[in-house]
């Protein structure tokens, strides 16, 4: 993986430092956003781990496993590794091809950076009108009601509609995250 090199912050400095962590600028308000929430999800790491510790302890020690462990530790890693995608992308942090991007002249970067964040953005729109057709049949009964999908397990909760549901959310503002910094990438000078 490889740092954006157009921005200021990009890469080690001379003292050895690496970038400061968050959003990037270009990522505007909503990459702020996204950002700050990012915590809420490595608490939910940190709960399922400890879930898990737990439903070890109960199932080997005492013999009582629970019903509700596996499917909830699954949700919350999920979850994590879903929202993962939308925070890569508000820090710049995904995963890039440079060897031809890296002997790019900055303004032919930025252009790079403008095309690269709209084919993006039409990629996460697309997806997540794919997405939205799963939110259709996993969230609303054949009459228009709210019915969420269950796992049809013993214990059957309603993880699988809320995944899918979370799922829609995190697609449709990584699309507009995608044009906002599309939109900053054009406004910066090279």
């Amino acid at each position: 993986m490889a740092e954006h090199p157009s921005h200021p912050d990009a890469g080690e400095a001379d003292a050895g430092h690496l970038r400061e962590a968050g959003a990037i600028p270009e990522a505007g308000a909503l990459g702020r956003w996204i950002d700050r929430g990012g915590i809420i999800f490595a608490v939910g790491i940190v709960l399922a781990m400890l879930i898990l510790i737990q439903e070890v302890v109960l199932r080997y020690v005492f013999n009582a496993p629970t019903i509700w462990a596996h499917e909830t530790t699954i949700f919350l890693c999920g979850a994590a590794f879903v929202y993962g995608g939308l925070y890569c992308a508000a820090r710049d942090r995904h995963i890039r091809v440079v060897l031809i991007y890296d002997i790019l002249p900055p303004r032919l970067r930025r252009a790079f950076d403008i095309a690269i964040s709209l084919i993006s953005a039409a990629a996460s729109g697309t997806f997540a009108w794919a997405a939205w057709q799963m939110v259709k049949r996993a969230a609303f009964a054949p009459d228009g009601s709210v019915r969420l999908e269950r796992s049809g397990s013993a214990w059957d909760p309603i993880y699988p509609g809320l995944s899918k549901i979370f799922l829609l959310t995190v697609l449709t503002l990584l699309a507009i995250q995608f044009l906002v910094l599309a939109w900053n990438y054009a406004r910066r000078r090279s």
